[in-house]
């Protein structure tokens, strides 16, 4: 089993450097660029670089497993169904700031109800299925009805966390390649069929966010756009309710939950007293702000993430889950 998940990531990462090259040359060719705030002055220079290179991991991803998954596939292709629809909400938005060449695509309330949308179908299913069970470790909590608001918080929350950290080359896509190995790496554990074909698809996107990170580490020559950002957070999000480890997922992903803390926390702060409590918010630019290059603050959080999620995978081999 250990080799099949080997196989998966190394294929993926093979056929996503293979089609990153085809995805680059598409977008240049429609012209679809990257509008960069006016407000981010230090970014400037990245204006028109293109964009949607979240189809190449999405692409990747979807290819391999049509050859890879084998038995008791449902709960694999549910979890890259719902990543998709998540992918098609960012596309509308990247295709829409593209079309006006603005940075400004859907209207926050249409990119909420669509995602909230897509959340409250996944939660009717968790529940009618029986996915109610919450796993922390060793201990486990049957929470009912109350899975639903929380499968929609959990998606929702996660979705646009994700979206607030793809702010800095190589960031959101960094950070989710180690939190996607080792949630891979818990999921391999479990025992069960569907969770590996589970494990397996989160060791494919591994291998499918290193052939793009290749192409999107600084200086990027493609961002990934909310196309693969809302995407990413969908998985993400997924993977850990049909698993049943959502509380796993703010440990595991604490840089995604700082990119939207210190967002919310600058936001109410203005709002209340006019002033900022961070020089720029998410977090990650207020460190670009205090004179940090970009690429130490992706390394940092890279490090922290693999730091934590080894805990986490610690904790889970030494008392079960």
């Amino acid at each position: 089993m250990t080799i099949r998940f080997l196989i998966c990531g190394l294929f993926c990462l093979f056929f996503s450097t293979l089609i990153a090259p085809f995805v680059l040359w598409m977008c240049k060719k429609l012209k679809a660029s990257q509008s960069i705030l006016q407000y981010v002055d230090k970014h400037k220079s990245k204006e028109g670089t293109p964009t949607m290179g979240g189809l190449i991991f999405l692409f990747t991803i979807l290819f391999a497993a049509c050859f890879m998954l084998r038995y008791n596939t449902f709960l694999a292709w549910f979890c890259l169904a719902i990543t998709f629809c998540y992918a098609l909400l960012g596309f509308l938005d990247d295709f829409l700031k593209i079309y006006n060449h603005h940075n400004e695509g859907l209207k926050p309330y249409q990119k909420i109800i669509g995602q909230v949308g897509i959340a409250i179908v996944v939660a009717i299913y968790a529940y009618m299925s029986g996915c109610t069970t919450l796993k922390f470790f060793a201990y486990e909590f049957d929470i009912g009805w109350l899975i639903i608001p929380l499968v929609v918080l959990v998606l929702v929350a996660t979705v646009n966390s994700v979206n607030l950290t793809d702010g800095l080359d190589g960031l959101a896509g960094g950070v989710s390649f180690i939190y996607c190995l080792f949630f891979g790496i818990i999921l391999a554990t479990i025992g069960s069929v569907e969770f590996q074909n589970m494990a397996l698809i989160c060791f494919g996107m591994c291998g499918a966010l290193l052939g793009f990170l290749l192409f999107n580490c600084f200086p990027a020559k493609i961002f990934m756009g909310d196309t693969g950002s809302l995407a990413l957070g969908g998985f993400i999000a997924i993977t850990a309710i049909l698993s049943g480890l959502e509380l796993l997922l703010p440990i595991m992903g604490i840089m995604f939950v700082l990119s939207a803390l210190s967002d919310i926390i600058q936001v109410l702060h203005y709002k209340r007293t006019k002033k900022r409590v961070f020089l720029m918010a998410p977090l990650h630019h207020h460190f670009e702000k205090k004179g940090v290059h970009e690429n130490r603050i992706v390394v940092v959080y890279i490090v922290v993430t693999a730091a934590v999620c080894l805990s986490v995978l610690v904790g889970v081999l030494a008392v079960g889950i």
